[in-house]
């Protein structure tokens, strides 16, 4: 029974993940931030321990506890908890910014350290970045979101070089839109950082808040958590894991116009996705 560790669980992907790979017969500890969250579970009959990926002794003293409860062996971790800063840039402020990079960036990559110091004396083990299509082209007013996962696919890329030969692998999961509380954890971030009443781009907000609280799918080819999870499976089960997962269409779409269009180019196509989410 292989062990693997999995953040941010209380809903969404992390969750399905939890219930999944436990049902496929490994041995789950699933984090979440909130000890109500933590109930919740513990009542689905997971193994459930609190981490705040925003606080540094949080992560230090949580993977100490999932480190004793796998009675010291950690096959695989899948990075899964982030949110997203909706927001113009230049309305950003460094708070907002900082929070974003604590949780998505600097919080996530403290614990995968934790997770490869004990990896490397096992001569074994897999890491799973869930990143994003956000990882590989920008949006407009996702800007701290879009950096935050550029920043977690440059590290899995260097680490994949530096963990070569080491028996540990490094994978990325680059969905598109999947059914979650994504949004709504957006909103909430949004009404804390952003003041629309002298922004540029405050007729744009209007359609954002919108979108963000609309109920059900609000971009098309949405897919439900499970297509994420099926390409965790794979990672924490294949003999040869692969280095990057597509899930959704706009992934391969924009991963392949990426790689083909002029900079120009992509950067219209781009504009006119933005511009038409004015619209909603």
């Amino acid at each position: 029974m292989k062990n693997i560790l999995i953040t941010g669980c209380s809903s969404g992907i992390g969750l399905c993940a939890a219930l999944t790979l436990s049902k496929s017969g490994f041995n789950v500890i699933a984090t979440v931030r909130k000890e109500a969250d933590k109930i919740d579970l513990q009542q689905e009959g997971l193994k459930v321990v609190v981490m705040d990926l925003a606080d540094e002794q949080s992560i230090q003293l949580a993977f100490t506890e999932c480190m004793e409860r796998f009675n010291g062996r950690l096959d695989g971790l899948f990075n899964n908890a982030a949110f997203g800063q909706p927001g113009a840039v230049e309305d950003l402020s460094r708070q907002a910014l900082q929070q974003q990079f604590e949780t998505n960036v600097f919080g996530t990559q403290q614990l995968t350290n934790l997770a490869i110091a004990e990896m490397r004396k096992q001569g074994h083990g897999r890491i799973v970045y869930n990143s994003s299509v956000l990882g590989i082209v920008s949006l407009a007013y996702r800007g701290a979101y879009n950096a935050s996962k550029y920043a977690i696919e440059g590290l899995a890329d260097t680490l994949r070089l530096e963990l070569y030969g080491s028996g540990i692998s490094i994978s990325l999961i680059e969905p598109g839109p999947i059914l979650s509380r994504f949004r709504a954890n957006a909103f909430a971030k949004y009404q804390q950082h952003i003041d629309k009443t002298h922004s540029a781009h405050r007729h744009t907000y209007e359609a954002m808040e919108a979108r963000l609280n609309k109920s059900g799918p609000a971009a098309p080819f949405t897919l439900p958590a499970d297509a994420v999870v099926k390409k965790c499976l794979h990672a924490f089960e294949a003999k040869k894991p692969k280095i990057r997962y597509y899930v959704t269409f706009p992934t391969y779409l924009f991963a392949t116009l990426k790689r083909v269009l002029p900079h120009r180019v992509l950067d219209w196509v781009l504009r006119n996705v933005s511009d038409n989410e004015k619209k909603t």
